[in-house]
């Protein structure tokens, strides 16, 4: 990858600074584009002098993108929304960013999806995904389309937003207990992120589903995360009559569910048993218990200074 013109497309968020940071560790050069490249400016010190690039582009606008891809060996579509216009973002920009790196010449194209991405899902979060799936396909062949599950790590908004609960509430309401995840380190998809724009021809043109080591149902992860940080707030599981209705108004106390969120949680977020998985990567996942006490201890009540503190 030494001295590779990369292009991160929403490279300043969670998923991207793990990438960006590796890429610039290979010597390649990386350019980030997203709406607010203020937003990246964090990026800047990781790398050497002018290793690191930033562009402003839209994947609404596609004007946009032509300029901010030229001359990219490699690209990478990190763009993903949880709420808002998903068909803008997700379907219709995933298109533009797979022209725009056809039109610059791109050798890869890397497309971050999600498990449960069908253009048949009843979710409209799953629904655009399937089908900036097939708009990525159709414009780019050879596109590595990567699928993980829940992606956690230091900076997610994911396990954090449940200690945070947890430390906030004396009893945490869960929805769809039941609801198994697969959860996947950050630094495990980034990894395989950089593996597909290292080797297109042995990663393009595939779909993988990335998911970590262990399978955990929500309420299992939730009372997880109470013990770690050594909290005993009651876990309560809430019956779906209850769980629909809060999804309806949109909000629970901490934590804003949307309809189409609770759509999603409706089916479990695991790796297929027919899918090619991270270990085609030859990447051994990281299990969820070895790396997240090492941030979570910021929840405990007397932080790194407790007993426990690393149990």
């Amino acid at each position: 990858m030494k001295d590779k013109l990369i292009t991160l497309v929403g490279g300043g968020g969670f998923l991207g600074r793990y990438v960006a940071q590796s890429l610039l560790a290979m010597g390649a050069r990386v350019r980030i584009a997203q709406r607010d490249v203020r937003g990246a400016e964090f990026l800047r010190p990781l790398g050497a002098l002018g290793q690191t690039q930033f562009v402003a582009a839209d994947v609404r606008k596609p004007e946009s993108l032509a300029r901010a891809l030229q001359n990219s060996d490699g690209v990478v579509n990190l763009v993903g929304i949880l709420k808002g216009d998903f068909k803008a973002f997700q379907a219709e920009g995933a298109r533009h960013v797979a022209e725009a790196a056809k039109a610059a010449g791109a050798t890869a194209l890397v497309h971050l999806s999600a498990i449960g991405a069908d253009a048949q899902s009843a979710s409209d979060y799953g629904r655009t995904k399937g089908e900036g799936e097939s708009a990525v396909r159709a414009a780019f062949p050879g596109a590595t389309i990567l699928r993980p599950s829940i992606v956690f790590g230091r900076e997610d908004q994911f396990v954090n937003r449940f200690a945070g609960l947890i430390v906030a509430a004396p009893a945490v309401p869960v929805l769809r207990a039941a609801t198994r995840f697969q959860p996947i380190y950050v630094a495990d998809v980034a990894s395989a992120v950089v593996a597909s724009l290292a080797d297109p021809a042995g990663f393009g043109g595939k779909t993988f589903e990335l998911g970590g080591p262990d399978v955990i149902s929500m309420g299992e992860l939730v009372r997880w995360i109470a013990r770690a940080i050594g909290r005993n707030a009651a876990i309560i599981d809430l019956p779906d009559a209850v769980g629909s209705m809060i999804a309806s108004f949109g909000f629970m106390p901490g934590a804003p569910i949307t309809r189409d969120q609770w759509r999603m949680l409706q089916s479990d977020n695991i790796v297929s048993a027919a899918a090619e998985s991270i270990a085609a990567f030859g990447i051994q996942p990281t299990p969820l218990v070895s790396v997240a006490p090492s941030w979570l201890v910021q929840y405990r009540r007397q932080g790194r200074f407790s007993s426990d503190a690393t149990a």
